[in-house]
This record gives structure tokens, C-alpha cells and sequence, in this order.
């Protein structure tokens, strides 16, 4: 055992008998995985074994920096030290001085906390001693145990960093993504379920205005139960809202600007595509809205939606206690300088009267047969755009390619540092929407679905925005109110509801349902002269019918008696 530590056991009078063990790991994947607060333990009483010390307590620190001195068991360390009477008595013993700090200000601290309290240190591999040598000794150990840490540091930073640039994220997975051994990966980023589908839906209808405000998309993710299990509050903050609605990685991209790792794809597949994600970033930036109401509920569905008939501001809503006690809803107008400020609309009338509005939205059978033959050539070119799309995307690529090798030799000719940084943004810029473009491409341009699949789905809301709206939740209806109107429609309380300006499908369909796509004739001053809008067949014998404003009209003269009867 002499031989073992490299000393001599000594017996003094008045040296400590008891003994405190400190030990610590750095890493929560030690904690996990590794046996290393067991084994310096061991080591810590076997050490003082052999010294002849009687272990008292030991106290551990999992998942602890040695470059931090707020560590939880240095603080019970400390506090049980301060606590007894005769600290003099006892000696801290750590297996390595690396594990009492990797920082020589730290460890310098502790040590005079320690000696503070009338307490002492040891550790089996250094010999702690107030001469000069043995504070050179010590303060050479403590050193080398900080250069250690920072090595270690810049290894591990230069590792991710490396990782990084390669296309892999080597931190923490984001909400929607967890960790897995791929083979020829490593660890990759992959879907985790149901988290990565709520975020998905969250995300594209937040691009596509479904969802208007953050507001909405806060509430949308708090009413998952999936996406809020395991969260101490049952309420997201909305710097977790922002942080979902700006992570390149849900496009399938990373970046760590800091670390001078720009824009890049990754090797896990995103949620949305990088389309979608800058037009987020567009909405976020350009076009940021107050966060919606709370107080829209099942109560007041049309709240906020419907605007005032005389001042055009939206109406809200409200219960109102009668003398008897009983309560009536109502919806009003809280425009001051309107004349119907304050003059309440039953709430029954006015969402009857809507629900009337939105009967009148529904078209016939034979309306819907001539939409589909509408849709369907309106497909059949849309397939025929899409290969020419993808020829324009390839050719948009070399395009970028040809820029950025023309800017890299601009900046290498360059001497003004002003113009290589403006080359060098250009560059990123170009960078940039070649990736886009590439995304593009890869998506192959054009429907993703069948025509009968995706007309089915538009059908079902198209054929009857009451029922939806009948039959479903308070998200619902928000939705056939923001699909099926293209302005707010104005209510009226001795009239009801003005025309409303209804979407293009429905305005469509309303169009041929009131047969509004006949063809225009040709009309002179004189509201009685007509002229043909027929285009004679070839050998047919025209007749003139006299002339209008100069110009001579013709009708198909009549060839039999049916044509005669006609």
C-alpha cells in the first residue's frame, strides 16, 4: 500500500481522523453510462483507510463543471463544515485535484474555503504542502488540470464544428426530432412521433395564413395533449412559439452562424420545405400581427369576424344580465363615433342569419359536374407546367453556379476589403437561392397527389361549408370562415347581412350556378339592332339584314320549313 500511494503512512499527533469524500463527474452521459462516481469513491476510501481516517460522509457532484465553483455538493460540503464545532477535525479527501477543479482560480478558492473551517485536503496522487515546493507542485497540478478542460473544449468544439459543416447537427434535437444510429451517419436526426407531426401541421399552416397569428399557433400546439406531455406548465411562452417558427432545421437545414457554419442542408429530412420556411421568416419580419384574442370561443364564434354594417370595425360580444338575473348573449358595436355604438344584436339572429349565408354558398349537383371538368383541364395544364418547370429550375442552377464562379474570381482580384465583403454577401445570397432551387427540383414541380384524391378532399368543403360549420369544433369554423370569404362581411342590424365578397372557388361556382357565362353580342347605338353572333359554315348563304353604323350584318338565310318555323 506504500508503495501504492508513494508515501509513508505517518502518525501525527493532532492530524484529522475523520474524513468528507468529494467526488464528481462532468457529463450527464457519465452519470448514465459510466461507473466513475462508484470507482473514485472506492479509490477515496481505500485512500483514507490506509491513512487511518473514518469516513463520516460522502457527498457527489453528477453532472458538474470543474470550472464552476456554484456546485451543489461543494455547497453541502461547505455548509456541513460551517456546522461543526471542531472542523479541524476532519479532511477532504477527492481521488484527483482535477476533480476538485479544472480552474486554477477555483481551485485556489476552494482550497481557502476549505481551510477556513479549520478543515484540510488530501488526495492520493498529490501531496498538499504549505512549503514552497509544495505549493509549486499543487499550483502546477491545478494549472495542467485547466489546460486539460480548455484542450478538451476546443477539441470537442472543433469536432461539432467539423460535424457540423458536413450537414449533421451535433446538438441537442429540437422538438419533432430525435437521435438515431444510422448506418453511415451515426447519430442522425429523425422524426420523433407524435411531436413531429403536430409541429409539421403547426409550421404549414402558419406558412399558408390558416394559422394568422403566433397567437393561434400557441393555442393550436397547447390543445395537443401529445405535444404538451411531459412539460411542467401547461402553457408554451411565446419565445417557444418564435423558436419553432425560426429553426432551419424543420426545413431540413442547419446553421450555427456563430461557429461561422452558414445556411447548408442537412442529412435528416425536414418537416416543411425551405419554400415554406422563408415564407415564415417573411411573415415573422414583414407582416407581424397583434397575438389573437383568447376570448374567441365557442360562445361567440363569429367575434371579431363580423364587422359593424355602418362603421365597418368588428363586433364583439358579450353576456348581459337582465333585472331577473338571467343572462342573454349579444353581439355590439364599440365604436364610439358609430351610430350604432353600443346597440345590441341578439346573438340568435345574427348567427341564424349567417347560417343562412352560408347555405346560400352551397352550388347544385349540376354546377359541381361542370367544376370538375374545370378543374380537371385546369390539372391536365398544371401537369404540362411542371415539366417545363423542371427544365426552367435546372437551367436556374447552372445560371447560379456560373454567378458564383464569376464572383469567387472577383474576389480574388479584389484589394478593397469593402468589396470583397459585399462579394462575399453576394455569394451567400446566391448560395442561398440555389438552394432553394435545389429543393425545388428535388420536389419534382407539380401535384403531389391524384386529381380524383386531391378533388375529393376540395369537395368535401366546397359541396357544404355549413355542414363543417355546423357540425364542427371552434378551429373549424375559424377555418370555413377564413377559406370561404375574401373580406369580412359587414352585418347590419335592421337589414342582416350585406353582399359578402365570398373566395374565388365559391365566387366561381356562384357564377355558373346564376348562368353568368354566356357569350357577349355585339350591340350597336341602337339598343334594337342587334348583330349575329353566329359564324356561317362553310357553303352557307348569308343574307343581309341591313347595316349599322356603317357596317353591313348578315343571318344565315333559311334553307327549310323548320329552319323557317324557327
Amino acid at each position: 500500500m506504500n508503495e501504492f500511494y508513494g508515501r509513508n503512512r505517518q502518525e501525527k499527533d493532532g492530524w484529522p481522523l475523520k474524513a468528507i469524500l468529494y467526488c464528481r463527474i462532468s457529463s450527464v452521459a457519465q452519470a448514465k453510462k459510466g461507473d466513475g462516481l462508484a470507482s473514485q469513491e472506492t479509490r477515496c476510501r481505500e485512500y483514507a483507510a490506509y491513512k487511518g481516517y473514518d469516513v463520516v460522509k460522502t457527498v457527489f457532484d453528477r453532472a458538474q463543471s470543474g470550472g464552476l465553483l456554484d456546485r451543489p455538493g461543494i455547497k453541502e460540503l461547505l455548509q456541513f463544515l460551517k456546522r461543526e464545532k471542531h472542523a479541524e477535525q476532519y479532511v477532504v479527501v477527492f481521488d484527483d485535484i482535477s476533480r476538485l477543479a479544472r480552474d486554477i482560480r477555483i481551485h485556489l478558492d476552494l482550497r481557502d474555503a476549505i481551510f477556513a473551517t479549520g478543515a484540510r485536503i488530501d488526495c492520493p496522487s498529490v501531496e498538499f504542502r504549505q512549503d514552497s515546493d509544495g505549493l509549486y507542485v499543487e499550483g502546477m497540478q491545478a494549472l495542467g488540470a485547466e489546460y486539460f478542460r480548455r484542450k478538451n473544449a476546443e477539441q470537442t468544439k472543433h469536432r461539432m464544428r467539423a460535424r457540423a459543416m458536413n450537414g449533421y447537427w451535433p446538438f441537442h434535437a429540437p422538438p419533432g426530432y430525435k437521435f438515431k444510429k444510422v448506418a453511415g451517419h451515426g447519430n442522425l436526426l429523425v422524426r420523433d412521433e407524435p411531436m413531429a407531426s403536430i409541429i409539421q401541421e403547426g409550421l404549414e399552416g402558419f406558412a399558408s395564413g390558416r394559422i394568422e397569428t403566433q397567437g393561434e399557433l400557441k393555442r393550436f400546439l397547447e390543445s395537443r395533449p401529445d405535444f404538451m406531455a411531459g412539460r411542467k406548465n401547461r402553457e408554451l411562452r411565446y419565445e417557444d412559439v418564435i423558436r419553432f417558427l425560426t429553426r432551419p432545421h424543420y426545413a431540413g437545414y442547419i446553421e450555427k452562424p456563430e461557429w461561422g457554419v452558414s445556411l447548408r442542408k442537412g442529412h435528416h429530412k425536414g418537416l416543411i420545405a425551405l419554400e415554406q420556411y422563408d415564407l415564415i421568416q417573411t411573415r415573422i419580419r414583414d407582416a407581424a400581427k397583434a397575438p389573437a384574442r383568447k376570448d374567441i370561443n365557442t360562445d361567440f364564434p363569429l367575434r371579431g369576424f363580423v364587422v359593424c354594417g355602418d362603421c365597418g370595425k368588428p363586433l364583439t360580444a358579450c353576456w348581459s344580465k337582465s333585472k331577473t338575473g338571467k343572462k342573454h348573449p349579444y353581439y355590439l358595436c364599440f365604436n364610439k363615433t358609430c351610430d350604432s355604438h353600443r346597440k345590441s344584436i341578439p346573438r340568435d339572429r345574427l348567427e341564424a342569419d349567417f347560417e343562412t349565408l352560408l347555405k346560400h354558398l352551397t352550388p347544385s349537383e349540376r354546377t359541381f359536374q361542370i367544376a370538375r371538368a374545370m378543374f380537371k383541364q385546369a390539372w391536365d395544364m398544371r401537369l404540362a407546367q411542371a415539366k417545363q418547370a423542371t427544365t426552367a429550375l435546372k437551367s436556374e442552377i447552372v445560371k447560379r453556379d456560373r454567378q458564383i464562379e464569376q464572383l469567387l474570381d472577383r474576389i480574388v482580384d479584389a484589394t478593397s476589403t469593402a468589396s470583397i465583403s459585399a462579394y462575399e454577401r453576394r455569394v451567400a445570397k446566391l448560395e442561398r437561392d440555389k438552394l432553394l432551387t435545389s429543393e425545388k427540383l428535388a420536389q419534382k414541380p407539380g401535384p403531389q397527389r391524384p386529381f380524383d384524391e386531391m378533388f375529393e378532399l376540395a369537395c368535401e368543403f366546397l359541396s357544404s361549408p355549413w355542414n363543417i360549420w355546423e357540425r364542427g369544433p371552434i378551429n373549424g369554423r375559424r377555418m370555413v370562415l377564413k377559406l370561404a370569404f375574401a373580406e369580412r362581411p359587414a352585418y347590419d342590424r335592421n337589414q342582416g347581412f350585406r353582399t359578402p365578397k365570398t373566395t374565388l372557388p365559391f365566387k366561381l361556382l356562384g357564377d355558373i350556378h346564376m348562368g353568368k357565362c354566356e357569350m357577349a353580342e355585339t350591340v350597336g347605338f341602337e339598343p334594337t339592332i342587334r348583330g349575329s353572333a353566329y359564324t356561317p359554315l362553310a357553303g352557307e348563304r348569308l343574307q343581309p339584314l341591313g347595316h349599322v353604323s356603317g357596317s353591313p350584318r348578315y343571318a344565315r338565310a333559311p334553307s327549310t320549313m323548320q329552319d323557317i318555323d324557327r
